[in-house]
């Protein structure tokens, strides 16, 4: 076996409420891959959920950094992966982003591809579809993406106000992408557009300059939390909750996962968000730490 590499990805929130497919955030929950070139493939999982994730050739890692070694025309060596995942799976939080990335990642080491971030970023995106949480994993705090339509992705980095927080409110029970997806309509009305582009432009600017008069506004949608609101019990009095120190709350990606923002010191805002999907039957648990700002790293 040769030398061992240690690379964590972090986890991520998308949309932000009216950012659809746009706005992304990165989040201290992580996914650490150890793994070195071997003589045949050996993959071990270890933490949350690891019984969702594939210890075999059908591992998204794994396939991921086959697919890139395929884009480069460069065969690929077998390696020993030991996965240690604590990034919560179909909540929302980017799972399959940060894993999507974390086998870019590891195929540009392994092939010596000497790939800068950007290019990490454009691989990562053509394979998930959309840049929102990939853009995060890659470049860490709050992303704005965009992609071209030769398919390369834009992307501008800011970072969190120091007076904002975010915490994770995560239910007990998964929602697949495809099904969150398939809810949505087909097309939009033009006022419905134009009052996204608005809390688009709000939310961006309040983040760029910590101004907190942009929110709540700032987190207001239409075009996906509505129809996603009938898969999530209880998420429509969530995103009306209002009480001093809570920015808002939006739907974290998919969903089920809340993202909640609120300034320093009012993580108690938190216990609202709990209190409503219990009295919908569900229990929850708090990630609450906070943005990263890092994105991939070797550590």
């Amino acid at each position: 076996m040769g030398p061992i590499s240690t690379l964590r990805v972090p986890g991520s929130s998308a949309n932000l409420g009216p950012g659809f497919d746009a706005l992304g955030i990165a989040l201290r929950v992580f996914l650490e891959c150890r793994f070195a070139p071997s003589s045949r493939l050996s993959i071990r999982v270890t933490g949350r959920d690891s019984q969702l994730i594939p210890a075999n050739e059908e591992n998204v890692i794994w396939k991921t950094a086959l697919a890139i070694a395929a884009r480069a025309h460069m065969p690929l060596p077998a390696i020993e992966l030991s996965i240690n995942n604590d990034i919560p799976i179909g909540k929302g939080l980017g799972s399959s982003a940060a894993a999507l990335t974390a086998g870019v990642v590891i195929a540009e080491r392994l092939l010596n591809l000497r790939w800068k971030p950007g290019r990490i970023l454009d691989e990562a995106a053509r394979l998930e579809g959309h840049p929102d949480n990939v853009a995060a994993s890659v470049l860490g705090s709050i992303v704005v993406s965009g992609v071209e339509p030769g398919g390369r992705t834009r992307a501008v980095r800011l970072e969190m106000p120091q007076q904002f927080e975010v915490a994770v409110v995560v239910p007990n029970f998964a929602i697949p992408t495809s099904e969150s997806r398939a809810v949505l309509p087909d097309c939009y009305s033009q006022s419905d557009v134009v009052f996204n582009i608005q809390r688009t432009a709000l939310l961006v600017a309040g983040l760029a300059t910590g101004d907190c008069s942009a929110f709540p506004t700032a987190l207001e949608d239409r075009l996906h939390q509505p129809f996603r609101a009938q898969l999530v019990p209880g998420l429509n009095e969530i995103l009306r909750l209002r009480k001093a120190g809570l920015l808002g709350c939006t739907l974290s990606g998919a969903g089920p996962a809340v993202l909640v923002f609120h300034e320093r010191g009012a993580e108690g805002v938190c216990e609202m968000v709990r209190n409503i999907f219990a009295m919908n039957g569900c229990t929850t648990e708090v990630i609450a730490g906070g943005v990263s700002r890092k994105g991939y790293e070797f550590v």
